[in-house]
């Protein structure tokens, strides 16, 4: 009986196959191994979590209890638990992905990450978000480790997280894992990052780069391995408080938190001309600004807003930019009797304090200076360095220290119209050095001006200001720090 087409077909196609398989065999039995494979299999034991934990995790989010379907403290402790067995991974992970960053390729990223880790340990920011994991996710591991599951208490110790998205989602599940802090549950597990943003200002600053690599399947599991194998950096945060006279008008920046009762009516010029008072919090990362380029933000977040589909690409928002820059008059500086071109100086005072400092001191503002920058990492506005790097010769006479993302303290500059942003943008000048501080005080007052655009981590705002009742604005370091994985 004649073999069918098919079959000989197969057999065909076996033939190469087989042949191909003993080629691997030869050389393996050289001592030439399986690259790739091999890197992929010792990818995921490194990172892949008990299917039991993370099952036991994703209930205890699910049902916003953290004891949810987890198995009985006693047979836990007692051994009986058969799945207590299972292989620790050397650096357990969860991955948080915003897959709305980098047009499509957050949304590529959650499918080929599907295929190296579990169910439990990969989250879409806007379906799961970072509070909620850090609510139920992890105490569920402290729970199970505070019965006697070892698994638990090494995998709660040596986790880490991954966060594919730009600047803002990375801030968003930092400040999310500071309330650990808070709430003294430590250790506080590092944070790795997949840049997917625009501007990527942490990311760079921390050795992950500006964007992911066009080849972005292989770059994603050299990220993995990153993560995995790589030491941890520290980085300052900010907590800035807003303090202005009480209205009867509802105002609050949505990104601020209102305060009931803050710890500042111990400074005795704010008690003296705030006597009646609202107080709002927020915290930072990257920088807190105030003026020009806080202006142009304000508009281009609001073009952006109104008309998403005008706003799409690194180009076409450069140009926008510089739409605003120059509707605002900022190119047109010769006309400084136009109150919206006057300096800072004529709204703002600026006091700080130098470490291990308690009194403050009164900085002079100059007087063409009309954007002050309080800057917290080397990189701004998608990788500039505005500060420099300033020689130590410079430093010791200015009395700065060598900037660092950890240091405790905020590098302050000036930019002095949208000529000189503009060469301080192209690095073909530095900005104007106004101080280095471990806190900082705004004062403003109105006049001729009834409002200050402000921005923190990109988010801007516009603040009303009165000539009657100052507006104070302070700056001071968060008791702790958060912790990066270095890319590098």
């Amino acid at each position: 009986m004649s073999k069918s087409k098919v079959a000989m077909a197969a057999e065909d196609e076996a033939e190469p196959a087989a042949a191909k398989s003993s080629l691997w065999d030869s050389i393996q039995r050289c001592g030439i191994p399986r690259k790739i494979m091999t890197e992929e299999d010792q990818l995921r034991r490194d990172i892949l979590i008990p299917q039991d934990l993370c099952d036991a995790m994703v209930a205890a989010m699910d049902k916003g209890d953290a004891t949810a379907t987890v198995p009985d403290p006693k047979a836990i402790a007692s051994g009986a638990d058969p799945s207590r067995g299972s292989e620790v991974p050397k650096a357990p992970m969860v991955v948080f992905v915003n897959f709305r960053s980098g047009g499509h390729r957050g949304q590529q990223l959650m499918l080929r990450l599907q295929q190296l880790i579990s169910r439990g340990q990969l989250f879409d920011i806007f379906t799961t978000e970072p509070s909620h994991f850090v609510q139920h996710g992890l105490t569920c591991l402290d729970y199970l480790a505070s019965c006697g599951d070892e698994r638990a208490k090494a995998i709660r110790e040596n986790l880490r997280i991954m966060v594919a998205g730009g600047d803002g989602t990375v801030r968003w599940v930092l400040k999310s894992l500071a309330e650990l802090n808070v709430q003294n549950k430590k250790p506080i597990p590092p944070t790795g990052i997949i840049p997917l943003g625009t501007g990527n200002d942490l990311s760079r600053s921390f050795g992950w780069g500006g964007s992911i690599p066009f080849a972005w399947r292989s770059a994603l599991k050299q990220f993995l391995h990153k993560a995995v194998s790589n030491g941890v950096q520290h980085l300052d945060s900010w907590r800035v408080i807003l303090m202005m006279h009480e209205t009867k008008e509802s105002y609050r920046p949505s990104f601020l938190e209102t305060l009931q009762d803050s710890d500042l009516t111990q400074d005795e010029e704010i008690q003296f001309e705030l006597r009646e008072s609202k107080s709002f919090s927020g915290v930072f990362y990257n920088y807190f600004s105030i003026g020009m380029d806080a202006q142009i933000a304000y508009g281009f977040h609001h073009l952006r807003e109104d008309k998403p589909c005008i706003a799409q690409g690194p180009t076409l928002n450069k140009l926008i930019y510089t739409g605003y820059s120059c509707k605002q008059g900022w190119f047109c500086t010769p006309c400084l009797k136009t109150p919206g071109l006057r300096g800072l100086d004529s709204i703002l005072s600026l006091h700080i304090k130098k470490a291990n400092k308690k009194t403050w001191k009164e900085i002079e503002v100059p007087s063409s200076v009309r954007a002050i920058v309080l800057l917290n990492i080397d990189n701004y506005a998608g990788g500039r360095h505005p500060w420099g790097h300033p020689a130590p010769e410079y430093l010791e006479e200015k009395s700065f220290y060598e900037a660092h993302p950890d240091d405790g303290l905020l590098e302050i500059f000036g930019l002095k119209h949208a000529w000189h942003a503009s060469f301080v943008m192209a690095e073909l000048r530095s900005a104007m050095h106004i101080a280095q501080a471990a806190a900082v005080k705004l004062r403003l007052t109105g006049g001729a001006l009834k409002e200050a655009y402000m921005q923190m981590d990109g988010e801007p705002w516009k603040q009303p200001i009165s000539k009657e009742h100052p507006t104070f604005v302070i700056i001071e370091s968060t008791p702790f720090h958060s912790r990066i994985i270095r890319g590098k």
